[in-house]
């Protein structure tokens, strides 16, 4: 967990720095959000999971209308109403019982945004992400899972939202933010199908003009 931790947290710096090296106004955020996730084929989905995120932002502005938006987020995805064994070594039969899937990542979405209105106070986000798994737990029986999946994560993220000035520096904002991912989140398949990472959420936060 450290090492993936000071992985993303060095990307998320390199990004900022690279951008204070240049004379374009530059807007860090903070947000809290709620989120709505699943594991989903192409023909079939899981029971969504209701979660949350953690993010913190920077946007480096290349015109008024355009900004290179990094994120680093603590992100809770998962499904619900899924199957986990229940071995006992007293009995050879094997039994089910109902469980939901709590899967954490750290997110590192990079995207274009695509700021509009007549103050520009709108905007819209579209770009990659890559996700570092953290934690993977049933909750019935709190098992630790993450054997059973992939390290790394991978899609697209993009979103929309408003900025409410409150000040020169100082803005509050509401969005929307989905991911769709790409990758596989299995070490081992047994479907035909990929199986993928969908996440839906509603943020809200704060931003600050550096300069």
């Amino acid at each position: 967990m450290k090492r993936v931790l000071i992985t993303s947290m060095a990307i998320f710096g390199f990004i900022v720095t690279s951008s204070a090296q240049n004379k374009g106004k530059i807007e860090l955020g903070l947000n809290i959000g709620l989120n709505s996730s699943n594991a989903s084929t192409t023909y079939d989905s899981a029971d969504p999971s209701i979660g949350f995120n953690l993010g913190a932002s920077a946007d480096y502005y290349f015109s008024n209308s355009w900004s290179l938006k990094a994120k680093l987020i603590y992100d809770r995805k998962g499904w619900d109403n899924d199957l986990i064994e229940v071995t006992d070594r007293f009995d050879p039969v094997s039994r089910y019982a109902r469980t939901d899937i709590n899967l954490d990542y750290l997110t590192v979405p990079v995207m274009a945004s695509w700021h509009f209105g007549n103050k520009k106070n709108w905007y819209l986000n579209f770009g990659p992400y890559i996700g570092f798994l953290v934690n993977a737990k049933d909750t019935r029986f709190d098992t630790d899972i993450k054997q059973s999946f992939n390290n790394v994560d991978g899609g697209l993220a993009f979103g929309i939202g408003v900025k409410i000035p409150v000040s020169d520096k100082f803005k509050v904002f509401i969005e929307y933010e989905g991911q769709g991912g790409m990758a596989e989140i299995f070490k081992y398949n047994r479907y035909d199908d990929t199986i993928v990472n969908i996440r839906n959420s509603f943020n809200v936060g704060i931003n600050f003009l550096l300069y």
